[in-house]
């Protein structure tokens, strides 16, 4: 061949390779699903937004290189297994879970799931085989469960010192959740508070649990999160008011829909390292290798709405740790 056709060839071939590779990833869509045992996440509000903002920014943009399938149990724990496989029809590449019971069904489908928020310690539960190396299909961000759990009932204790008896209420059914009650039991019991077990496996149970608490009236309440108890929050708000009784809460959402306190990870903060985490998935890492991570930013908020409501007394160095103070 002579050389100006070579020269030829690869002047075509310079021209035309930006265009092809632009083409080539235009037509790539990449499909990212969620999965909740709450209602579904929608992409334009809240966590789903969040999420997709973060997708955004390290180049997958809903509608043009990205799918989006957002599926919720509303509560009901044996839709699980079949909204997962809806999500496996629909060819998600990855799913980002919230909820132990999210990321239980996830893990069973095979597709590779990230952790956005609610799993427990999932070496415990037997979701990964450690933080470092998560060695299955399953990575994500996970709460170090003692460690807020004594923070927590620390507050609790700073903002009513005669704190002596608290009321743990959470989901006997999930997993993550009783994992989660047990390490803040343990944190009770070091911190000499005696602890009311409230375990709840649907609606009609917070009725027992309120009147469990008539009869003993703790001295402060904790309630730890998940669909069921997120669902049911204006219960125990109203509850907690009425009685004038001291609560905290693990997301920062509750404090600002009316309940006293709440401690726990900046949700924006966890949503984009799930991102994060799901675009090197769609890059081709592998779950197993890509440890799961702690979050570094957590959220102290108090609303003095509520306080005043209940005539309760928030005291100045606990006001001077928050990070928000709604008045």
């Amino acid at each position: 061949m002579r050389r100006r056709d070579v020269l030829q060839i690869i002047a075509c071939a310079v021209a035309i390779a930006p265009d092809s590779i632009a083409a080539q990833t235009a037509a790539k869509t990449y499909r990212i699903g969620t999965l909740t045992v709450g209602p579904p996440i929608p992409p334009t509000e809240g966590t789903g937004k969040m999420l997709i903002e973060s997708l955004a920014k390290r180049g997958y943009k809903l509608g043009e290189n990205l799918a989006y399938e957002a599926r919720g149990a509303a509560g009901k724990n044996s839709q699980m297994a079949n909204l997962m496989q809806e999500l496996k029809a629909a060819n998600a590449d990855v799913v980002v879970t919230v909820g132990y019971p999210s990321v239980a069904a996830a893990k069973a489908s095979g597709i590779p799931t990230v952790i956005a928020t609610g799993s427990g310690d999932p070496v415990v539960t037997g979701l990964v085989q450690s933080f470092a190396h998560p060695g299955g299909t399953v990575t994500g961000i996970a709460d170090d469960a003692a460690a807020l759990s004594t923070k927590r009932l620390g507050l609790l204790k700073a903002a009513s010192p005669q704190l002596r008896r608290v009321a743990m209420l959470w989901n006997k059914d999930d997993r993550g959740m009783t994992q989660r009650y047990d390490a803040s039991a343990k944190a009770a019991q070091e911190l000499g508070v005696t602890v009311q077990p409230l375990g709840v496996r649907e609606p009609d149970d917070f009725n027992g649990a309120f009147a469990a608490m008539n009869r003993e009236m703790p001295d402060a309440i904790l309630m730890v999160t998940d669909s069921l108890t997120i669902l049911n929050r204006k219960r125990v708000f109203d509850f907690a008011l009425e009685h004038r009784i001291p609560a905290i809460y693990e997301q920062d959402f509750m404090a600002r829909d009316g309940g006293l306190m709440s401690y726990g990870a900046d949700a924006r903060e966890s949503f984009d390292r799930a991102a994060d985490l799901a675009a090197r998935i769609f890059q081709g890492a592998k779950p197993a290798d890509l440890p799961v991570e702690i979050p570094t930013h957590y959220l102290f908020v108090i609303n003095m709405k509520t306080a005043k409501a209940m005539n309760f007394t928030m005291p100045n160095n606990v006001l001077s740790l928050a990070d928000e103070v709604i008045e």
